[in-house]
């Protein structure tokens, strides 16, 4: 790692620290050599899911996530320009070191498009791939980064775990406004008479993404059993089940604001995971 890149990868965890602390603290329980490629590509992840909150036009937000579409797909001589980004920096030499596919980083980046525009999720099957592709995807890749086989059964952990903490993070968003509610699957929806009969029936499908959530983090659990040292992956994923409890609530409301469990609660549970299973 040249001094250049040693200071990129800080800039990464810089990143990281600041727009999701929980997700930084899972990272400190990956062993050290390991823990600045794992910033790398979360700081990515992080970065390209942002794009749709820091854009007034989608067009701005498709150009953004072109650059790193460009970018991941340069090739050396291509690439020089590209490294002078710090995240750029980190994660190509991250891809480059452990092989990661730059196949799944450049769907990733492509994924997010869908957060730009008005357009409803078509389906449930559309919903989860969704997920895979934004959420699974850096958790399978930190997993390579420490050992994991992802050919093992046991791996599906890793895409199980990302598709239940996806859906946990659509359902905490949904109270920020109705363009959140895109993301339920418009299939789900039988009512033709606009956005108030939509509503209405709000309530029967976000129970039904409730129950997907945790039937996907109940399976991850189960297959976490057989993971090695790999299972610091999971990590991340360890206080979706504090939201998913609040969640299920008799007085839930979608439409209001959850509230956060304590910051000193999601610690303990983060930490308690990874005494464990990982989740």
């Amino acid at each position: 790692m040249t001094a250049a890149s040693r200071e990129h990868y800080v800039q990464c965890e810089e990143l990281l620290r600041a727009r999701d602390r929980d997700l930084w603290l899972a990272c400190l329980f990956a062993p050290q050599d390991a823990r600045p490629h794992i910033h790398a590509l979360y700081a990515f992840a992080q970065e390209t899911a942002d794009v749709s909150g820091k854009v007034t036009q989608p067009l701005l937000g498709e150009m953004r996530l072109q650059w790193w579409v460009d970018a991941l797909e340069a090739d050396a001589a291509q690439g020089e320009g590209v490294r002078a980004n710090p995240l750029a920096d980190a994660l190509i030499d991250t891809i480059e070191r452990f092989s990661l596919p730059r196949s799944e980083f450049v769907a990733l980046a492509q994924a997010h498009i869908f957060d730009l525009y008005d357009d409803a999720m078509p389906s449930w099957t559309a919903l989860e791939d969704y997920c895979r592709a934004t959420t699974s995807a850096p958790i399978r890749w930190a997993a390579r980064i420490l050992g994991a086989d992802l050919q093992a059964p046991s791996a599906g952990a890793f895409d199980e775990a990302g598709v239940a903490l996806g859906l946990t993070r659509i359902l905490r968003a949904l109270p920020e406004g109705p363009q959140q509610e895109k993301f339920l699957p418009d299939e789900a929806f039988t009512h033709d008479g606009g956005a108030s009969g939509r509503r209405s029936e709000l309530g029967p499908i976000v129970r039904k993404l409730h129950a997907q959530a945790r039937s996907h983090y109940e399976r991850a659990r189960r297959l976490a059993v057989d993971l090695g040292p790999a299972r610091a992956a999971l990590l991340p994923c360890a206080i979706a089940p504090l939201y998913l409890e609040r969640l299920a609530r008799s007085d839930y409301d979608p439409f209001r604001p959850l509230g956060e469990p304590s910051p000193l609660r999601r610690q303990w549970r983060i930490w308690r995971a990874s005494r464990g299973v990982g989740l």
